[in-house]
This record gives C-alpha cells, structure tokens and sequence, in this order.
C-alpha cells in the first residue's frame, strides 16, 4: 500500500508499505483523506525529535475496515475521524477528564507497519499519511456519513487544538477581547474558537496581508500585519492572546500585549530547547502563560461536538481546505505548505 515514509534524510511515497492487523483494542482504518499539518514538516526539518524510519500524517480520517477483540464503539464501514491522543482511560490523568496529560499516551511510538521486512515507526500513535493504519480503539471517533471526509481529516488535529485551546484551556467567556498570533491552520481555528465563544473582540495578527480575508471570514473582527498596532486596536491589552507561529519574540509580544488578569496562551511549537524570557514584574497583575497540549481535548466528546457544529454552519471545515492533493503529490502540497500559501493542504488516497 501507499504511504509518505521519512528515513531520516529525504521524504518519499511509496508503495510497498504493509500494516499489520488489528490486536485487542485497536481499529484498521482506510485513511480516505488527511491533512498536512505543520508537525508533519517539523518532523522532517528536526524541530520535532522522532524515531526513523516513520511513517508521517497524523490528521486524518477514513472508514473503519476490522476491529480487534473488545472493540464496541465502532464497527466495519463506520466513518471515523482520528485522534493522536492513544491515551489508557484508566490512570488518574484519564479518569480526571484529563487525557492529554497521560503517560501513557506521550513519547511511546509503536511500529505497526513494515517495508521490506524492516519495521517503521507510528508517527503520533496514527501515521495518517497511509492507505491504512491501526490505532487504539480511543483514537477512533465515530462521525456522521455526511460530513466530508476532507473535512473530517481536520478535526483529529487542526481543530482539536485550535477550537480547544478557546473553550477547553483558556475557557474564553462572551465579551472578552482575543489577539491570535499567527493565521495559519491553528490560528484560524483559535479565532473560530472564540468566535463561538462569544468573544466581543478578535485581533488576528499574521505578516502576510493575503489572510486578511480568511480571518475575518473565520471570526476575526480586526487583522494587523504586526503586532505593533495592537494596543490602538486594544488599548488595555488583550483578555487571553493565542501565540500560534512557535517564535519566542511572539510569546514576548502576547504576554506583553495582555490586560491585566489576562493569559498568553502558547500553541506554536518552537525547537525543544527555546527559551522566552518575559517581565516577572508584569506577572503580579494576575497575567498567566498557559501551555496547552492537543487543545487540552477529550477528543471521543471534542470530535463529535465539533462534527455536529459544521453540521449546523457554526465550526467552518470547507474552508479550511484550501487544495486536495493525491498523496502522490506529497512535495507539491509540502512546498505550498511552507511556502504560507494554504490554510490546510489535504491529501488524498
């Protein structure tokens, strides 16, 4: 089967990938669609440290093909929309609601495929960017049949930590003011997210003046192209203000563009060993930097939520596909990607 394999050195589709079949408690899906992700090119650039030979994708969506044994949720030819959080539901972090924060579920890459004999490694507990893939029966979410599956594939990653990061993490309330740092893939779902909150005021800031237009489709009230005219937008700073582009002289900007009792939210994902440093003494008005991992999702009732509002026009996904690509044109839709000219680019099998 198909599938975009990194070895380390180069990237490349190939064609004799071979999975193998679900064991108790996991699902093989045929992926049908997937997004490209930005964690997906930091893998490859190193920004991220993973195992190699990997497998990439792990935003993706298909249709369930055989379950293991104690498999009840989902069935053969069910619509499912995949999760990378392969958490255990049993230690303390699970049964708090706290998925995101099992230790279980962080830094324990599997390796369910093999080429040529030789295993390789899962990328995000999911490798997405292959015909088929096994996960843990958690990671798999039913969805209705009549949501696209491109759109679905969006779901698992892009908006779980966009849309999370607004409701779950930094719980925006109606009437606050959002600076959005960044409009990319993330970026657009934060302002989305406080957009169904109820946020009075969305900045959204991003260098490039051409995603004017899409931010303020997805929410955004104003667009500035530095963050330099903030503070004449929001004189008294911003209620929560989202860092999306993973630069440390932006973590700076949005703490110190909060209001007083406000929180810099850091959703960007710089090299594992940046620093940022900050003001403390701006810290004793009651501002707060918050991390916040996967959007701080539980991603079986986040999923289907978030399925159910496209379904009723209120969560944009149609428009976050800016261009399918068959997976054969992987470098064509990673060049694209880099080079900022897409919201999200969706490979297809």
């Amino acid at each position: 089967m198909r599938g975009v394999v990194f070895d380390g050195e180069r990237v490349r589709v190939v064609d004799d990938l071979q999975v193998r079949d679900p064991g108790p408690g996991e699902v093989l899906v045929a992926i049908a669609a997937a997004g490209l992700c930005h964690s997906d090119l930091s893998v490859v650039d190193g920004t991220i440290p993973f195992p190699v030979p990997v497998v990439l994708g792990h935003e993706g969506a298909g249709v369930v093909e055989a379950v293991g044994a104690g498999v009840t949720h989902v069935a053969p030819g069910d619509h499912v929309a995949l999760s990378t959080l392969a958490n255990c539901g049993t230690c303390a972090d699970c049964d708090r609601g706290r998925p995101t924060m099992c230790r279980r579920a962080i830094g324990r890459p599997g390796r369910p495929f093999t080429r040529g004999g030789e295993p390789l490694f899962q990328f995000a507990s999911n490798s997405a960017f292959a015909e088929r893939t096994v996960v843990k029966a958690v990671q798999a979410v039913r969805i209705p049949k009549d949501v696209p599956l491109p759109c679905a594939a969006l779901i698992g990653c892009g908006v779980l930590t966009g849309v999370g990061a607004v409701l779950n993490r930094a719980r925006v309330e109606r009437g606050d003011s959002v600076l959005v740092i960044g409009a990319g893939g993330i970026g657009l779902n934060v302002i989305q997210g406080a957009r169904i909150a109820g946020a009075l005021r969305i900045v959204a800031v991003d260098a490039n003046p051409a995603k004017e237009a899409v931010a303020r489709q997805f929410g955004a009230t104003d667009f500035l192209t530095s963050a330099d005219g903030v503070r004449d937008v929001l004189p008294a700073g911003a209620d929560h203000a989202f860092e999306c582009v993973g630069r440390t002289e932006l973590i700076r900007r949005a703490v110190d563009l909060l209001d007083r009792h406000g929180q810099a939210v850091l959703l960007g994902v710089p090299p594992a060993t940046a620093e940022a440093s900050f003001l403390v003494s701006a810290m004793y008005l009651d501002k707060s930097i918050l991390g916040c991992r996967y959007g701080s999702a539980r991603p079986q009732r986040d999923i289907a939520l978030y399925a159910e509002l496209y379904r009723q026009g209120r969560l944009l996904l149609d428009e976050l596909v800016t261009r399918t690509y068959p997976v054969e044109d992987f470098a064509e839709a990673r060049a694209d990607a880099a080079a900022g000219r897409l919201a999200r680019a969706v490979l297809t099998f």
